[in-house]
């Protein structure tokens, strides 16, 4: 019951990278790209979580908290980028 579960899961997440990666590609702006990398961090966050319980190694979750760590990092950096005026060219 908990293979299936996990598999379901991991199908979930699957599509949540897809739909992200669609947005990162075609998305009109600047700010709808970086949203989609945030959800893409999160997404694996997710993906290595899961991983971590299917396999039982708790070692995992510290590698997903360095990811979900420099995600935030790069989401102050581009916060701050935008509030120093972003693109001269927009």
């Amino acid at each position: 019951m908990l293979d299936v579960a996990i598999n379901a899961v991991y199908f979930m997440l699957s599509l949540a990278l897809l739909f992200a990666f669609i947005r990162l590609t075609r998305g009109p702006s600047l700010a709808d790209r970086v949203v989609a990398l945030e959800l893409i961090a999160s997404v694996v966050v997710g993906y290595v979580g899961v991983h971590a319980i299917d396999t039982g190694v708790s070692s995992f979750l510290d590698v997903a908290i360095v990811i979900a760590l420099t995600a935030f990092l790069a989401a102050i950096g581009f916060a701050r980028f935008l509030e120093r005026g972003g693109l001269k060219n927009e």
